[in-house]
């Protein structure tokens, strides 16, 4: 989709022999990792969403869906969607599916911090309480097992902090880090039509990619609260992160200036969250982490 300035979000530059390729070379990335590894199995958090869903995929092929676990892992502000999606999800791949409930174990944590929390308003600490809980559980049922634990942040939210250390991105690869938002939904759209057209039942289901993305970590929540829409996130990231294109130059391509200046501040200041990031797979000229070395703490201006 075209945005303002004429940019143009990475979905669109993808043709139908490009999305095999970026598909296969995460596939690849993945199996060898782990292979080299010593790994055998793999775990992901199914959160209902698009990520984990297109992570699911590639897991499955990768190492077979027999040797992949997915895990739903509701809390109280979790809907029904979402987790009818994320079974349903399992169910077209094959993997084995279980269900474990984060309510009382979030409630908990929050009632022994309370006396500490007294006076103060519920803000991000406690949603990323939610994150955090998932994160121990994860990593839990990785050692138990044995499996390689896989995050499922993309490289648009990577970029800008949209994640929680120790919580989402606990895990041993970052399998679509360097895959932007739109990218994704368009790698996903390219999986169901190729089951389709090989008689299968497409893997992901409709409305995990009709709906509006949320990392449902409050009521109602929505990605585009805090973010501009991704077509237009994904174009601005391209500039500032890819191609090094100032603020300045952003903005002389007709982006707003207000939304310029969020983007940029956000990916300047999340350096620290990337450095602590699982290694991820590289797919692009520059991908975060060897690609695109900045130091963690600065003073960066337009």
């Amino acid at each position: 989709m075209d945005t303002a300035g004429g940019a143009v979000a990475p979905e669109k530059s993808f043709a139908q022999e490009e999305l095999a390729d970026v598909y296969a070379a995460l596939v690849l990335g993945l199996r060898d990792y782990a292979f080299k590894s010593g790994f055998k199995r793999a775990l992901v958090a199914l959160s209902g969403g698009i990520d984990s869903a297109l992570v699911a995929v590639l897991a499955a092929e990768a190492f077979g869906p027999e040797n992949v676990i997915g895990i739903s892992l509701p809390s109280a502000i979790s809907s029904q969607h979402s987790r009818d999606d994320a079974r349903i999800l399992a169910e077209n791949l094959g993997l084995r599916f279980e269900t474990i409930a984060i309510a009382g174990v979030v409630e908990q944590a929050e009632q022994a911090l309370g006396p500490v929390f007294a006076g103060r308003p519920r803000d991000v600490t406690e949603e990323n309480i939610q994150a955090r809980a998932r994160g121990v559980i994860m990593m839990a049922l990785s050692n138990k097992f044995g499996a390689l634990l896989l995050t499922t942040g993309n490289k648009s939210e990577m970029a800008v902090g949209y994640c929680t250390l120790y919580g989402d991105m606990c895990g041993g690869l970052a399998v679509i880090s360097d895959v932007f938002k739109m990218q994704v939904y368009a790698l996903s759209r390219w999986i169901n039509e190729q089951a389709v057209a090989r008689g299968a039942v497409a893997p992901i289901p409709q409305n995990t990619i009709d709906k509006a993305p949320s990392a449902e970590l409050r009521p109602d929540q929505k990605d585009q609260d805090s973010l501009p829409p991704y077509e237009q996130l994904d174009a601005l990231l391209l500039g500032y992160v890819e191609q090094g294109l100032s603020r300045r130059e952003l903005v002389a391509q007709g982006f707003p200036e207000a939304v310029v200046n969020d983007i940029a501040r956000k990916v300047d200041l999340n350096e620290y969250k990337r450095k602590q990031a699982a290694p991820g797979l590289k797919i692009t000229p520059l991908a975060f982490g060897v690609g695109r070395r900045i130091p963690i703490v600065q003073k960066y201006t337009s």
